[in-house]
């Protein structure tokens, strides 16, 4: 079965060929998709940075069921409600009230030339999304569109087929569409989380689609999991386990179930990806305390990366993979510093606060969310490298930990006790604005790291 997973060389690779090809075909789980012709995108309209963006309103129409039969009918309503929480999703687009709606394209029709426009600017959408289903034999066959509704313009057309099992992918699918076309990135919709939650007293590595749903259990160590960390690619896990009676990292290849244990004397801890490689930083203290290393995905030492008094733990790479920022002790308390793999030199950049920890490096690498301790309150601070000025995110809501960008840097993931105390995961926008919790599942859920 071919993957789903979008990464940036599949998505290089199908741009460039936009320009040469009218039609191009994929196979969605053994079945042949018919893709429409892509449209380019003339300009962004979204800048999912902006930490005063509004909500651009779209409007989702009923799809159209070709054949007229109820199958067609039931179907099409189930997609149209994945594609509206998904956009949803995103923070970024408002899903308006089809109440307001002054004409129908599942009736009229859903085509460029078949709309009213005048229909929708007038209720204020700024964004036309119309769809059609057809039923043939098992197979399903979505006709998805957006538009720009104040231009008169199609923006994006699609056509997908496969399996009504396979209706939620086909969805992403043009989700991942729509949001480079106004965003200029992939978006969130083909992206995991991997998180830590509590198993009859355990703590087992758990991962999930982007929206909490599709929860899996990776791991059934009936030990101590934690700090999940994924590989660029998507296809490995790094994760911390107690389960040979002391920290060891674990390496798991998701799909095909072999790996690799990293168990050298003391501790071995806190691992993160090299941005395409399979390489990993972590922090082992088999010559003392705590010191960083840049390993293979096998466990050997390729170099030694800090060398310095005091702990030095949480590395994370730049997505250049020339940097990697980190925890240290050195100065006597645990602050920010980012390391220059090439130069060698390191510079401290957090000053506000007694602790700083946990940092993590956005997706366009010019900011830093970390984790800040401040008058007992754990909240979440996020800086800009050049200017280094610290913002804080979270506030008055319970301890909060744990940050990890979306893959297009529009959203945190992150740990709060703002629910009865106790730790579950939350997800927000990376202005700090419209936290909600993530998903609902039994214990305690810590350590969310986003998939790239």
């Amino acid at each position: 079965m071919v993957s789903f997973k979008m990464n940036k060389r599949y998505y290089s690779r199908a741009m460039a060929n936009k320009i040469l090809l009218h039609i191009f075909f994929v196979f969605l789980g053994g079945h042949l998709i018919f893709l429409a012709p892509a449209y380019s995108r003339d300009y962004d309209y979204i800048n999912v940075t902006n930490p005063f963006l509004k909500k651009t309103p779209v409007a989702v129409t009923d799809f159209k069921p070709f054949n007229g039969n109820a199958q067609e009918i039931n179907i099409g309503k189930t997609a149209k409600a994945i594609l509206k929480e998904a956009l949803d999703f995103t923070g970024y687009l408002k899903i308006m009230n089809p109440v307001a709606f002054l004409s129908n394209p599942a009736e009229s029709g859903i085509q460029l030339g078949e709309i009213n426009f005048r229909d929708w600017t007038a209720i204020g959408a700024d964004l036309l999304i119309t769809g059609g289903i057809i039923e043939t034999d098992g197979k399903i066959t979505l006709k998805l569109r957006l538009f720009d509704t104040f231009n008169a313009k199609l923006l994006v057309g699609k056509i997908y087929t496969g399996p009504e099992s396979q209706v939620r992918q086909m969805i992403h699918l043009f989700c991942s569409e729509i949001s480079y076309q106004l965003t200029g990135k992939w978006g969130i919709f083909n992206s995991k989380i991997a998180f830590v939650s509590t198993v009859n007293g355990n703590k087992e590595i758990f991962s999930c689609d982007f929206d909490g749903r599709n929860i899996k259990q990776v791991t059934r160590h009936k030990s101590i999991s934690l700090s999940p960390s994924w590989s660029s690619d998507g296809q490995w896990l790094a994760y911390v386990s107690y389960a040979k009676g002391k920290p060891d990292i674990f390496i798991k290849n998701i799909e095909e179930k072999r790996g690799s244990i990293i168990n050298y004397k003391g501790m071995n801890i806190s691992p993160d990806w090299m941005p395409g490689q399979q390489k990993l930083a972590a922090a082992l203290s088999f010559s003392g305390d705590q010191e960083i290393y840049l390993l293979s995905i096998k466990g050997e030492i390729i170099k030694r990366v800090t060398n310095s008094w005091g702990i030095d733990v949480s590395p994370e790479f730049s997505p250049d993979g020339k940097k990697i920022v980190f925890t240290s002790k050195r100065t006597g308390t645990p602050q920010i510093y980012i390391k220059d793999l090439e130069s060698k030199n390191a510079q401290r950049i957090t000053f506000k606060g007694k602790n700083n920890t946990s940092p993590a490096w956005s997706p366009d690498g010019r900011k830093i969310v970390y984790v800040g301790i401040e008058e007992n309150n754990i909240d979440i601070f996020v800086m800009d490298i050049n200017s280094g000025m610290p913002v804080q995110l979270t506030m008055n809501a319970g301890d909060n930990e744990d940050p990890s960008w979306s893959p297009d840097g529009s959203m945190l993931t992150f740990t709060s006790t703002r629910e009865a105390g106790v730790s579950r995961i939350f997800v927000m926008n990376a202005s700090g604005s419209d936290p909600r919790r993530l998903l609902r599942l039994a214990g305690k859920q810590t350590q969310p790291d986003w998939s790239k």
